[in-house]
C-alpha cells in the first residue's frame, strides 16, 4: 500500500481504520503519492525488492490473519506481493481496485493486466466502485443495461476470485447500494443515503475496515455489513482539512460528544503557575 502525505487515503488512513475496528495493522509500504486532498499528481513506486523484504520480515515474525492489497504502484510490486502471499494460501486476501484515471494510459494498462494475472487468482474479496470494476473487468460489455454485481463477480471468478464487493451501485437519486456477490448469488445488499459531497479515500477506508473485521474473526457477511456501516459513519462525520475533497473521519467514535466528558478538566486558575501548567492539554477524545 502507498503512503500519502495528505492523509486522504493510503497507509495513514488504513492504519486508523484498521485500529478503529479493533485490529492491528502491519503496513508494507509500496510507494508514495504526490497528492493533496483534491487530486493525485504523481506516484513514486518503491523497488520491488524493498517491498518483498518488508513483507517477508513481517510474515515470518507475526501470524497474519488477513492480507489487504491496495494500490501498489507497479506491476513489479504486484509480483512481489503475489509471490509473498502465495506462501500463505490459507490467509484471505482483500484487494481494492481504485480509480486510476489520474495515471497515464500505458501505466494503467500494465498495472491492470498484472493485477488480473497475478493478484486476482489469490484474491478472496475484490472491492471496487461499480464504474471502475465495469471498465476493468467487462470492457467489452455490449448490453444496453449496466452490468450488475453478479456480472462483475462472474468476470472476477474467471480469474479465481470468489467474492466481489461492488460499491456505488445506482439505487436511486437519494440512495446508493453496495452489494456483496458471487457469480451465482447476491449475499448482501446495503443501502445508504447518498451524501452530497466528494470524498477522498472512501474505498481505502472500506477495504481496510473489512480486512480488519475479518482479521478479528467476523464472517464475511457480518464483516461486510459492519465495514459498510463504519464507512457511512466516517463519511457522515467527514471534514475538509484542506481546499479539496472531504475526508472521512475514521475516528468519529472517539470524539467528545458532551460536556460531561470534560468533567475534571480544570478551569482557568489565577494561582501561580506550576510545572503541571505546562503539560500538554487533555486531548479532545475519550481515549
Amino acid at each position: 500500500m502507498s503512503a500519502t502525505p495528505s492523509g486522504a487515503g493510503g497507509l495513514s488512513g488504513d492504519a486508523l481504520a484498521v485500529a478503529s475496528v479493533g485490529a492491528h495493522a502491519l503496513p508494507v509500504v509500496t510507494g508514495a503519492y504526490m497528492r493533496d486532498t483534491a487530486e493525485i499528481f504523481d506516484h513514486v513506486a518503491f523497488d520491488e525488492e524493498a517491498v518483498a523484504e518488508q513483507a517477508r520480515s513481517v510474515l515470518e515474525d507475526i501470524s497474519v490473519q488477513v492480507i489487504k492489497v491496495g494500490f501498489c504502484g507497479s506491476p513489479e510490486n504486484l509480483s512481489a506481493i503475489a509471490e509473498a502471499s502465495s506462501d500463505y494460501a490459507d490467509v484471505p486476501v482483500v484487494a481494492y481496485m481504485p480509480n486510476l484515471s489520474w495515471w497515464d494510459e500505458e501505466h494503467i494498462d500494465a498495472y491492470l493486466d498484472a493485477f488480473r494475472e497475478l493478484m486476482l487468482p489469490q484474491t478472496t474479496v475484490l472491492v471496487g466502485h461499480h464504474n471502475t470494476l465495469w471498465r476493468w473487468l467487462l470492457p467489452d460489455w455490449s448490453s444496453e443495461r449496466a452490468p450488475n454485481a453478479r456480472d462483475l463477480a462472474r468476470a472476477a471468478a474467471q480469474m479465481g476470485t470468489p467474492y466481489v464487493l461492488v460499491t456505488g451501485m445506482q439505487g436511486s437519486d437519494a440512495f446508493v447500494e453496495n452489494i456483496l456477490a458471487t457469480p451465482n448469488s447476491v449475499l448482501l445488499t446495503e443501502r445508504f443515503e447518498r451524501i452530497d459531497a466528494a470524498f477522498a479515500g472512501a474505498g481505502d477506508t472500506l477495504t481496510a475496515a473489512l480486512a480488519g473485521l475479518l482479521a478479528g474473526g467476523a464472517d464475511l457477511e457480518t464483516a461486510t455489513r459492519e465495514a459498510l456501516s463504519y464507512l457511512d459513519r466516517c463519511l457522515d462525520s467527514g471534514y475538509r482539512p484542506g481546499m479539496g475533497h472531504v475526508v472521512g473521519d475514521r475516528l468519529f467514535w472517539a470524539h467528545i460528544d458532551s460536556e460531561s466528558d470534560l468533567e475534571g478538566v480544570a478551569e482557568d486558575d489565577p494561582s501561580p503557575a506550576t510545572a503541571d501548567d505546562f503539560s500538554l492539554p487533555p486531548p479532545g477524545t475519550r481515549h
